[in-house]
Order: structure tokens, then C-alpha cells, then sequence
């Protein structure tokens, strides 16, 4: 990571913990939840969502998924709702979505753990819908918007 996308990430990261904080002080959660407490990265997951739901973030920056739950989850793209210029993503570095599906049908491929962590760098402009393979149903599903 470069030094001037660790600093675009650490502004990132202090609007939303200023927001969060703005945000508490009405009575509600934080609204990036995590953001608020300090905590190294943009989205976490609980037992069956994405906290927060959308983030927005700039072309080349990097997002971090923690799993913040005790349950495993993945993090994978549909492919038909991302960016034509996109390269497809999901955790364990599947290239499609049929082939993240079969994986964690196989064995859990894919799978991030309590505790653990996945990350994507997103160089393309554009809207990135994704979703955890066995919470889907539940409606674990979240959104990445790049803006050039």
C-alpha cells in the first residue's frame, strides 16, 4: 500500500469515525458501527449482514472486511453487478461467481473466520454489489461504489 493511500484511508476512516461519533450522540448506533471504536477496517460482518451495507471509497483504494462475528462468512461479488472494466472478486481468489459457489459447496472454500480478514483493492470507477454465500438468503448483502 502506498503511503498516499494509507493517508486517503486514514481520512476515510476519521470521517467516519467523526460521523459515527455525530451519529451516537443523536441516541443511534455509529452507522459504520466499527468506525466509531477504532477498529482497522471498513466493513464488518455480523451473524447475517455488512455493517455498514455501502461503502463508498475512491478508484485504487483498498477495503477491508472483518469478520466480526463467531460464524464464517465469504465475500463474493455477483458477477453480473459489477463494473464491465471490473476484475471479478471474491475471497479465496475465485474468478467467477459459479466457481466461489462450488467452493463453499465443497468445503468452505472461501471462507473468512471469526476474526479474519479479506481485502480488495478496487481500481475501477463504478458500483460493486456483493454478498456472503451462506447468508444470502438471509440478505447479507452489501456494496462497494468507487468513485473516479
Amino acid at each position: 500500500m502506498t503511503v498516499e493511500s494509507r493517508r486517503a484511508r486514514m481520512r476515510r476512516r476519521q470521517a467516519l469515525a467523526a460521523v459515527g461519533t455525530a451519529l451516537a450522540g443523536f441516541g443511534g448506533c455509529a452507522a459504520a458501527g466499527s468506525r466509531a471504536g477504532g477498529d482497522d477496517y471498513d466493513v464488518g460482518m455480523t451473524a447475517a449482514a455488512f455493517r455498514p451495507v455501502e461503502v463508498t471509497v475512491g478508484a485504487g483504494d483498498e477495503v477491508v472486511w472483518r469478520n466480526t462475528s463467531s460464524r464464517a462468512h465469504s465475500v463474493t461479488a455477483y458477477e453480473d453487478r459489477i463494473p464491465d472494466a471490473a476484475t471479478y472478486f471474491a475471497s479465496g481468489g475465485f474468478e467467477s461467481e459459479t466457481a466461489a459457489r462450488d467452493g463453499w459447496a465443497d468445503g468452505l472454500s472461501g471462507n473468512v473466520n471469526s476474526g479474519d480478514e479479506y481485502s480488495r483493492r478496487f481500481e475501477a470507477p463504478g458500483t460493486y454489489e456483493y454478498f456472503c454465500i451462506p447468508h444470502e438468503r438471509a440478505g447479507m448483502v452489501g456494496r462497494v461504489v468507487v468513485e473516479g
